[in-house]
């Protein structure tokens, strides 16, 4: 089992164990997750693991990563833990992801600004903090999305393209196997053919005795 957090624009952040949300039907309320004051609402929900960080990203192009262990378990249906001060200076907290080694991350303003920066290069920092400025916004311009962009190893990479070049050795393997049973057969039907022409000139002699 594990756990799981949501995070409200509020700036603050819940986490539970998933058992706590228990099975439903399709088309049940549910249960609360969080307790949202008048005006918030939940921007985002994380699946925390070890080693880990989760980064949080305000309206007004502030930021920060915290430790995932500086987030514990509790029971759902809270209001939250702070999770970045959702300041003046900050504004409400515009979105929340989990963050590894190498990652990258892709910022988005409301005016069509995007900004690819490495997640390792943002400060990391304790929970109950404003953060530090991670994109820079003109005026009366906002930062409304954030999404994580995870690069592939390279081992998976250089193990996918073994992959790819052991499968077209085995297809070419194939064509020549195919070419060579076609040839065998091309040679043992004129072999055939040669050796009926044979018998029949030997028979063809024979009356001429």
């Amino acid at each position: 089992n594990s756990d799981v957090m949501l995070f409200s624009s509020e700036g603050k952040a819940v986490r539970f164990a998933s058992t706590d949300a228990r099975a439903m039907g399709r088309v049940s309320k549910g249960v609360r997750g969080m307790r949202l004051p008048e005006g918030h609402a939940v921007i985002s929900m994380v699946i925390p693991e070890e080693d880990g960080f989760l980064l949080t990203v305000c309206e007004n192009g502030y930021g920060k990563r915290t430790k995932v262990e500086e987030f514990p378990t509790k029971g759902r249906g809270g209001k939250g833990m702070i999770a970045i001060q959702a300041s003046e200076r900050n504004g409400p907290l515009v979105g929340a992801t989990q963050l590894f080694s190498g990652d990258e991350i892709m910022l988005i303003s409301d005016q069509g600004t995007m900004v690819r920066t490495r997640g390792d290069e943002v400060s990391v920092v304790g929970r109950n903090t404003q953060g530090v400025r991670i994109i820079r916004l003109k005026d009366n311009e906002n930062l409304v999305s954030l999404a994580r962009i995870a690069e592939p190893e390279e081992e998976e990479v250089i193990e996918g393209e073994a992959k790819v070049i052991e499968g077209e050795a085995k297809v070419i393997e194939g064509e020549v196997d195919v070419s060579g049973e076609v040839s065998d057969a091309v040679d043992n039907e004129t072999t055939d053919g040669d050796s009926e022409s044979t018998d029949g000139d030997s028979e063809e002699a024979a009356p001429e005795e």
